[in-house]
């Protein structure tokens, strides 16, 4: 493995793209000079490893600001002398005060094929809306979110079954291959640009919980597509019933005739939905253990 170019890099990273990013980093031999995350939370469900943990285990410097327009932590950068930033999956936009800070340039690794699905949970949004692919990009960081020229990207298929966080892992690692065969590049401050195509851009925004609530109106793919969306480690899918909100982790198409949420098989649960229907293959209730009871027969859910 050649001996990469000298260049201070500094890290801004969070979830499993930040971690396996910056383990390659040090792989590699960079010298990393700082990192700069976010405390872990615990009311989520963390499936990733810890950018945070990993930095200290190597005796680098960690930085948590809740705002990254603090002028703390401009000035704690500045401090560190960057020739290049890289962002992996870090959660606030940097100000452009920050990306002026490395002379070699300041880059984003983004979990889509860009110019497609800018924005916020890339992955979700993918599997969701029933693609066969997605990607990691890597791309020069400019005032405008996921907008900046390409470095280079991969692509990852989405099998019919993944949920997103099983496709999560695999642009996870597409994410490490692209940022390996560019890493000698971005160091010696030749790193490709490669415009993205504006009339093909798309962006979307942060998934919230709420946004998990089956609506039976519509297609059998539609809901099966939603609900692995978010599954685990995700919210999940949802639906109430008679007796407390059903979380759905994991359904497929199915055969059935019904208004649209009627329950037209109990074992196994089947659902009619606006084309058909959707057996539920995994699912828990909500509620006290001992009100709860299974969706019975004819029972309209939602």
């Amino acid at each position: 493995m050649a001996k990469l170019p000298e260049a201070r890099i500094a890290v801004f990273g969070y979830s499993e793209v930040g971690y396996r990013c910056l383990g390659l980093l040090l792989e590699r031999g960079a010298d990393v000079v700082g990192v700069y995350t976010h405390e872990d939370d615990p009311t989520e469900q963390r499936w990733f490893g810890s950018v945070a943990e990993l930095a200290r285990k190597h005796e680098i410097p960690v930085h948590v600001f809740e705002d990254a327009r603090d002028p703390a932590l401009l000035a704690s950068l500045r401090s560190l002398r960057p020739d290049l930033i890289f962002s992996f999956y870090y959660r606030h936009m940097l100000p452009t005060a920050v990306l002026e800070t490395a002379p070699l340039g300041a880059f984003n690794m983004h979990g889509s094929l860009l110019p497609k699905y800018r924005g916020r949970a890339p992955v979700n949004w993918a599997v969701l809306h029933g693609e066969t692919e997605t990607g990691a990009t890597l791309h020069h960081m400019v005032a405008r979110a996921d907008a900046g020229d390409m470095v280079d990207q991969e692509a990852v298929p989405i099998a019919p079954d993944e949920t997103a966080a099983e496709v999560s892992v695999h642009v996870a690692e597409a994410a490490v291959r692209v940022l390996d065969r560019q890493l000698e590049a971005l160091c010696a401050g030749r790193a490709p640009r490669i415009p993205q195509d504006e009339s093909k851009a798309s962006k979307f925004g942060r998934r919230r919980p709420e946004d998990g609530r089956i609506d039976w109106k519509r297609g059998a793919s539609e809901i099966v597509n939603l609900v692995r969306a978010v599954s685990h480690p995700f919210p999940g899918a949802f639906t109430s019933s008679s007796s407390g909100a059903v979380l759905i982790w994991r359904a497929r198409p199915s055969r059935g005739q019904g208004a649209p949420g009627t329950v037209v098989g109990a074992d196994p649960l089947v659902v009619a939905c606006g084309d058909g229907a959707v057996e539920i293959l995994e699912w828990t209730q909500a509620g006290d253990a001992e009100t709860r009871r299974p969706p019975q027969l004819g029972e309209r859910l939602g």
